[in-house]
């Protein structure tokens, strides 16, 4: 008996056909795995800037804490309005990141309505992750890295408004 009689040219091209399916088939779903991991991480990064940006803006110290890294290193510059020049850098730590949203919701002093929240990923990796975020005080950039499955910021350099 020939292989012809036992395996027809009909069943030898579905097991070809099937067989590209199928490899076909790992490879997108590999793809797809790649792809929704990297969406994943553009989601986690973007939910912890909002935390961020909310925390400061609705004074709720637990969005802060779900987001900043407690050995946080932020500092920036302020432009006065009477000198029309900036001062020397302020610094910021976690403490003091969870010491002005207290303040902000004791004394209601929240953001007003329409107040920016633009999230800007500038670069994301496996690990670490560059973001510009635009609010009511300024542009921060921000670089925030992930232990684990979150996205945590790190550092923060800010600028107030820019009156040019």
């Amino acid at each position: 008996m020939q292989k012809e009689d036992w395996f027809p040219n009909e069943i030898n091209n579905l097991n070809l056909y099937t067989m590209k399916k199928v490899v076909l088939f790992v490879f997108a779903a590999f793809l797809g795995l790649q792809i929704n991991a990297q969406h994943s991480d553009r989601e986690l990064v973007t939910k912890a800037c909002t935390n961020y940006i909310e925390g400061f803006y609705e004074g709720d110290t637990d969005k802060l804490k779900t987001s900043l890294q407690p050995h946080l290193h932020k500092f920036g510059f302020w432009k006065s309005k009477k000198t029309k020049t900036y001062g020397n850098p302020i610094p910021m730590t976690f403490e003091g990141a969870l010491k002005f949203a207290k303040n902000v919701k004791e004394k209601k002093n929240f953001a007003k309505k329409g107040s920016p929240k633009k999230i800007e990923i500038l670069d994301l990796l496996d690990k670490i992750a560059v973001v510009k975020v635009t609010a009511y005080w300024g542009t921060d950039y921000m670089h925030l890295s992930k232990q684990g499955n979150k996205w945590m910021i790190e550092q923060v350099i800010w600028q107030g408004p820019n009156s040019k």
